[in-house]
């Protein structure tokens, strides 16, 4: 068994992505790049992502509705969702996150078709085929980039794994209450029951739970 950041992966994990067989500078992949293509650009190579599962989907769908609507009542910043480029320039590298929020102070680095510079939370839903690249180097990266915030969610496994930044610029893994309660450290006033990333109750009751209805 391998592991990536301690955590166990299988040996015989499928990476199912095609890489360009030409490097394309970032300009050239943005030109190219539309809103119907699901692909990352990393070393300036442009990387095709796999087709998301209809429980990726649905996963992602209501987080999105959960924290869009949360956002609506207690603005914050903005939540934006894939397809949309986050352009990274540690590595280089224009990663596609399921889910970034942007804090009000930062707005400003949102570009017409991708975020100029790192999130204050991203949010990625893991599949067999991303496994070890969103434990590995996604998990590096964001956090020399400095995003604030970093959930992996794994619906397969049915756990997630909530990572905050620390003064010393590295990420903290942090567990969940006794009663399976997860505190956003970067949307002031979010929790969530871990919970109810598998069940998925109607989003109003969620809504209520939080006392934003």
């Amino acid at each position: 068994m391998q592991t990536v950041n301690g955590y166990p992966t299988p040996e015989n994990t499928p990476i199912k992505q095609s890489v360009s067989a030409t490097p394309q500078t970032w300009e050239e992949f943005l030109a190219w790049h539309d809103e119907d293509v699901h692909a990352e650009w990393v070393d300036g190579n442009v990387i095709m992502m796999s087709p998301a599962s209809s429980e990726h989907r649905l996963l992602k769908l209501f987080l999105v509705q959960v924290l869009g609507l949360y956002l609506e009542q207690r603005p914050q910043g903005v939540l934006l969702d894939a397809p949309f480029l986050m352009r990274l320039p540690e590595r280089p590298s224009g990663r596609e996150p399921d889910i970034l929020f942007i804090a009000h102070e930062r707005v400003h680095l949102i570009q017409p078709t991708f975020l100029d510079g790192a999130a204050d939370l991203v949010v990625e839903i893991i599949s067999p085929e991303s496994d070890e690249r969103d434990r590995g180097e996604k998990f590096i990266e964001y956090e020399a980039a400095g995003v604030r915030e970093y959930w992996l969610i794994d619906p397969l496994r049915e756990e997630a794994m909530f990572y905050q930044l620390t003064h010393q610029g590295r990420y903290r893994l942090i567990v969940p209450s006794p009663d399976g309660v997860y505190h956003s450290a970067v949307i002031a006033g979010l929790w969530l029951h871990v919970e109810w990333l598998w069940q998925r109750p109607p989003v109003l009751r969620v809504l209520k739970e939080l006392g934003v209805l």
